[in-house]
């Protein structure tokens, strides 16, 4: 069988899960080809990118709306593209606003199409689950929790976890990371990852670098290290540290859970960001500021105790967060500053979620679709 298999992902965490998506359902159908939208890890695996994955990255509710016209022009070249080719299977990756929509396109025409990565429907717009019914044969979700409202309006539905639970060694050695990235073994060093995406350093960078000085401040041996997904977000950031003289700090493009594995502590921002730090077992803060305008918005319609995953999955604050104007630097620094003067870290929590997540996801989402793709 020669499968055509269509996959669009809409950041750099939908990458790591598309990439070994692909991997795995390589090993289902050897002969298959695969069409979209994906990063270096995705096009690494074998997908033919028809958009840079870095056009589609966008968050909040006014971002997307500066740039509609592009994004439109996206997702109608995609589904005209799809239309014609016919794929065996179209697998949307997360950016539910944007595929959720090109899913309905296409099932609506006779192509299979699955959602790998739940809206979240269970915190808000929850109506929501009726377009999805409409617009997906299979809903792929990360977490155990996410799949009761989908049980409960009949949608196809398989937990899968998360891939980074499988990449992720049980117990990740600092000294080790710190001699992949020639650091020093011993000292205390600090990880910020403001994020991924241009709107989210443009509110973090800068109260992270911020951060970082008044550290300096109390201990002027702390080091800091960052992570960029790639030249853009590195140039950002380095502007922003010129900007307000920041302390150096070490970018390592690419590296972030290494970054995160070689660091005493972490500092980052709402996101995958926050799983993966869970997994590698580092005490960290959560940190995530947006326009007043859509917080006073968010702050309506989302109905969740924690915006932080470590948290929602824990079901408990394990991870301190802080939201809005709470994002100063002297309250960060005076929580980070605690976790470095404190070695003995309680991860038990942790531990629990990484082994919940811990379900060979590359493997299971591929398994789950080659049934669609076979039915």
């Amino acid at each position: 069988m020669r499968p055509l298999i269509g996959i669009v992902a809409g950041e750099e965490s939908g990458d790591i899960l598309g990439a070994d998506l692909i991997l795995s359902l390589k090993q289902h159908f050897p002969l298959a080809t695969f069409e979209g939208v994906g990063g270096k890890r995705m096009q690494n695996a074998g997908l033919k990118s028809l958009y840079p994955l870095e056009r589609l990255a966008v968050m909040g509710l006014i971002e997307p709306l500066k740039r509609l016209p592009e994004l439109l022009a996206m997702r109608k070249g995609l589904r005209d593209h799809f239309l014609k080719a016919k794929p065996d299977i179209f697998i949307g990756i997360d950016a539910p606003d944007f595929n959720l929509s090109l899913e309905q396109s296409l099932k609506a025409k006779g192509i299979k199409t699955a959602h790998y990565v739940s809206p979240t429907v269970w915190a808000w717009r929850k109506r929501r689950i009726h377009k999805i019914k409409k617009a997906v044969d299979l809903m792929l979700t990360l977490f155990p929790f996410e799949t009761k409202i989908y049980e409960d309006h009949g949608i196809p539905v398989c937990c899968v976890g998360h891939t980074l639970a499988d990449q992720i060694p049980w117990h990740s050695d600092k000294s080790t990371a710190r001699e992949e990235l020639a650091l020093p073994i011993s000292g205390k060093i600090v990880a910020l990852l403001p994020g991924s995406r241009a709107q989210e350093l443009k509110y973090l960078a800068k109260e992270f670098i911020q951060t970082a000085k008044w550290l300096r401040e109390q201990d002027s041996t702390i080091q800091f290290i960052s992570a960029a997904p790639n030249e853009f977000r590195e140039q950002q950031f380095k502007a922003y540290q010129e900007e307000i003289s920041g302390p150096p700090i070490q970018i390592f493009r690419g590296r972030a859970t290494t970054v995160m594995a070689a660091a005493d502590a972490i500092l980052c921002t709402s996101g995958t960001a926050t799983l993966q730090a869970m997994l590698v077992k580092r005490p960290t803060i959560i940190a995530y500021k947006m326009s007043p305008l859509v917080f006073s918005i968010a702050k309506r319609i989302i109905k969740v105790p924690y915006i932080g995953l470590p948290n929602l999955l824990a079901e408990k604050c394990v991870m301190p967060e802080f939201i809005q104007s709470d994002v100063q630097a002297a309250k960060m620094g005076e929580k980070l500053l605690g976790y470095l003067r404190d070695s003995n870290q309680d991860y038990s929590d942790f531990e629990r979620v990484h082994q919940l997540l811990k379900k060979n996801a590359g493997e299971s989402s591929a398994q789950a679709v080659a049934q669609l793709i076979n039915i």
